[in-house]
This record gives structure tokens, sequence and C-alpha cells, in this order.
């Protein structure tokens, strides 16, 4: 079966850090297309990164430029998404998402994107 499980969300104050991890289970992160989104309350989901298949490509949105680093480890078939500084405003469940290999091609759509983890909630509070 075919899935992305997230884990390592929780609750944090405001200026502090967490890491959230995405294993895959059934396929292959390694050549994959990767990326994260979040739904916040009141907002539409949000594609906050992506990292190409080829490697060579990594975008960010401008909310999480500088803050939010996305890497790979395609020998434990993970994606994490190192989240620093976070503010208030970063609180919502995040979703990891994976997509068929497609070289530098990156995007936050969500159409683009063939696979979804279950979400995790990060929570930002004093």
């Amino acid at each position: 079966q075919l899935r992305l499980v997230e884990s390592g969300g929780g609750l944090v104050q405001p200026g502090g850090s967490l890491r959230l991890t995405c294993t895959a289970f059934g396929f292959s992160l390694g050549t994959s297309r990767v990326g994260w989104f979040r739904l916040a309350p009141g907002r539409d989901r949000e594609g906050i990164s992506c990292f190409s298949s080829s490697g060579g490509r990594i975008i960010y949105a401008d909310s999480v430029k500088g803050r939010f680093t996305i890497s790979r480890n395609n020998a434990m078939n993970a994606v994490y998404l190192q989240m620093n500084n976070l503010k208030p405003e970063d609180k919502a469940i995040y979703y990891c998402v994976a997509a068929p290999p497609q070289g530098t091609y990156c995007s936050h759509q969500m159409d683009d994107f063939h696979y979804w983890g279950q979400g995790i909630q990060v929570t930002v509070s004093s």
C-alpha cells in the first residue's frame, strides 16, 4: 500500500523549532518530487516547499523562506521539514506530498502531487 506518514508535530513556543519527518511506504521518495503543504484555520491550503526529483531545485513560499528548510534522506526513504523561528501564524496541519519524478520541475500546486500524508498538527503558542 502506497502511503506517506508524517511525524514530529506538536506544541512549541513562538521562536522555537520543530522538525517534521515524512516516511514513505510502498514507493521510493528518493526518485520522487516531494514537498510540504499546510492548512491553517480559516485559510486555503498553502504549498510551502518543494524539492524536485532531480534534487536540482528547491522552492519555498515567501511566508516560510529563511525559516524553514526541506531536506531528504534517500537511505531512510524520508523527507524532513526543519522549522525554525516559528510564529503563531505557522499553526496549521502540515501535509507531506509526493509525485512521480519530473526533473527539476517544482510547484506549490496541489494537483501536481499524487500522494498525500494524513497530516500532522503543529501549534505555536505561549
